[in-house]
Parts: C-alpha cells; sequence; structure tokens
C-alpha cells in the first residue's frame, strides 16, 4: 500500500461523528497502529494541545494529509 497511515501522521476525517461530536474535516494525529494496520488511535486536541477526543479509527474513516508535493499516484 504505497499510501499507508503512519505513526505520528496528520490526518482528517472523512466522516462525521455526531457521537463524539467530531465532524468531516476535523485534523487529528495517530497515535497508535492498531489491528495490524487495519485501524488507528487518532488524537484529536485543541490548539492549546489539550486533548478533547481519542478514539479507534479505520482507515476509510481518515485521509493522511500532506504537507509537501506528492506524486500523482496515491490513490484518491
Amino acid at each position: 500500500m504505497k499510501n499507508a497511515v503512519k505513526l505520528l501522521d496528520v490526518v482528517a476525517l472523512t466522516v462525521n461523528l455526531p457521537e463524539c461530536n467530531l465532524w468531516r474535516g476535523q485534523v487529528g494525529t495517530v497515535v497508535e497502529i492498531l489491528a495490524e494496520g487495519k485501524a488507528f488511535e487518532v488524537e484529536f486536541s485543541d490548539r492549546s494541545g489539550r486533548t478533547y477526543e481519542s478514539l479507534g479509527l479505520r482507515a476509510d474513516q481518515i485521509m493522511v494529509l500532506h504537507f509537501e508535493p506528492v506524486s500523482g499516484d496515491i490513490a484518491a
């Protein structure tokens, strides 16, 4: 998998999770790899660095954010 989610990747939610008060587009950090890379513990923090939610998410619920140019062969 070329675009594998890695520890400490910055990710954004691709789904709404109203039961957790989290909404599509909110940004978090991967803090643990779960289920042999099929799920990830993602921590959501405020601007002061205080964690307000931490939960396990499947790969299809997040997308990795890129801060540098990436090659065109990354799957959408």
